[in-house]
């Protein structure tokens, strides 16, 4: 008999769970809050513009390579890798800096700031390059069962990189390069993981040798919802239902397994297994209500910052910046380590912006341009109130226009504003922080949420709130772990 399982919240780690567990021969319903599928990788569609509202590249494409073989489909987006990765505005330094793969490119860009950068570089990715291989499938992509299983895998790690442990990003940095530039620039890549470089640890200067050497960055041809909407027709043609607009808010649950979820209208979704695809706080606290997930616990855990995201459509052209585009102030070190519980910091020194248009013009309309800023900023922990969002807006809006030397303000003609309020509302995340739990060292591996419910053995979860952690190929990752949980415990906990 055809077992049912059904999926709560449809993010790249729901989609492909789903996925891969029609692969197996399940029987797959997807409920999703919204109208529609993507988590935070979403899009937004406004007066004719087309916005990435969440990531707008990708990592590590070898692991969507091997999820679509494993599950017999052929890739269903186009992605082309990116050259250079992105450009970095400091401020002060007249031209951007172009963060290329080739290194002697790079060096030519860096050695007046770091005297003999190449050399440095070299040595500094050699490390970064030994401790993701030494790393990566004993760490990271594996389930484990128990924190002595854990210690146990660790054990097979080399010991030479114990020292990492006990230093932040920007101390390991910092032991390879001299000047504040070439180590702003060499950190940034911390603040994809929802913190800054002086409070992630050393262990992920890993992703130096992902962004530089491995694997680099892509593109995904007409926006990164084209991932989702990918996945959707390949889920579709597999009979799998989605049901929009529906919230989970309750269970229905006997001493060891759920029975069935219920949603905000009172109805019942049973099945024979479930996976959640939700921020770890809602789902297992406010759903659940595991104790160990109360907001008193909540409040002891370590989570990342907010993000102030808005979009802006330009009646013009903007043919002298890059797709992708940092922004750095003259006070890096005191702004990052002030940004994650500092709400009265108004200059904003680190932003990004992307420019969906540059290479994908069907989403802005003819002589038109769609950028999408990024900006780090305190969760709801720190700062509770965003009615001053849009003069914040204004003034990196203002800065901006000062670094490309061209006042965009008279040009824009449609603006969206998601505060860390909006997030929070939108994706059911706690207090806002944008990448939900951080990946402290206690945060990580045996110590992250498990993918299997603490007390219900047909109960697992997906996504950035368990295992591995957050990001796009680490949702994939993460499909594939719950996916050999449940096919190797046939739908139930042992």
């Amino acid at each position: 008999m055809t077992k049912k399982a059904t999926i709560i919240g449809a993010g790249l780690g729901g989609l492909a769970t789903a996925l891969r567990l029609t692969t197996a021969g399940y029987k797959v319903t997807i409920i999703e809050k919204n109208d529609k599928a993507g988590g935070r990788l979403n899009q937004l569609k406004k007066d004719g513009f087309t916005f990435d509202t969440g990531p707008s590249f990708f990592s590590m494409s070898y692991e969507f390579e091997e999820f679509t073989k494993a599950c017999g489909i052929e890739m269903p987006f186009e992605f082309v890798e990116i050259d250079p990765l992105y450009s970095v505005n400091i401020r002060g330094i007249a031209h951007p800096i172009k963060l290329y793969k080739d290194i002697d490119r790079l060096a030519e860009q860096l050695e007046p700031f770091e005297p003999d950068f190449k050399a440095k570089f070299e040595r500094y990715i050699k490390k970064c390059g030994e401790l993701f291989h030494d790393t990566v499938d004993v760490a990271i992509k594996r389930n484990f069962n128990g924190l002595f299983d854990y210690i146990t895998a660790l054990m097979q790690v080399n010991p030479k990189h114990l020292p990492v442990l006990t230093k932040t990003f920007w101390q390991q940095v910092t032991l390879h390069f001299e000047s504040k530039e070439v180590r702003q620039i060499v950190s940034l890549v911390a603040f994809f993981l929802g913190r800054t470089p002086f409070d992630t640890n050393a262990v992920y200067t890993l992703l130096s040798y992902t962004e530089f050497v491995h694997n680099g960055y892509y593109n995904v041809k007409g926006g990164m919802y084209k991932i989702v909407e990918g996945l959707v027709e390949e889920l579709k043609k597999r009979d799998v239902q989605f049901i929009y607009n529906t919230e989970i808010v309750d269970v229905e649950k006997n001493h060891t397994q759920v029975k069935s979820f219920i949603d905000q209208h009172g109805q019942h979704h049973a099945a024979d297994l479930f996976v959640a695809n939700s921020d770890a706080a809602y789902f297992r606290g406010r759903v659940m209500k595991h104790k160990n997930f109360s907001e008193a616990h909540l409040k002891k855990m370590d989570w990342t910052m907010g993000y102030l995201t808005f979009y802006i459509g330009l009646n013009t052209k903007l043919p002298q910046i890059e797709l992708h585009n940092y922004y750095l102030g003259n006070n890096f070190e005191e702004y990052a380590q002030k940004i994650i519980n500092n709400p009265g910091i108004m200059e904003k020194p680190y932003y990004y912006v992307n420019v969906l248009s540059r290479y994908n013009q069907e989403c802005a309309p003819e002589g038109h341009e769609s950028l999408f800023f990024v900006c780090p900023v305190p969760n709801l922990i720190y700062k509770k109130e965003w009615h001053d969002a849009g003069s914040i807006v204004e003034s990196i809006v203002n800065d901006f226009s000062e670094r490309i030397g061209f006042n965009i303000q008279p040009h824009i003609v449609s603006k969206t504003i998601f505060t860390p309020q909006t997030w929070a509302d939108t994706f059911n995340l706690y207090q806002g922080a944008g990448l939900g739990l951080s990946h402290a060292m206690m945060q990580i591996g045996a110590f992250r949420p498990k993918n299997i419910d603490e007390k219900y053995r047909n109960l697992y979860y997906v996504g950035a709130s368990t295992v591995p952690g957050a990001g796009l190929p680490m949702a994939i990752i993460s499909s594939k772990l719950v996916a050999e949980r449940i096919v190797n415990n046939k739908g139930t906990k042992k």
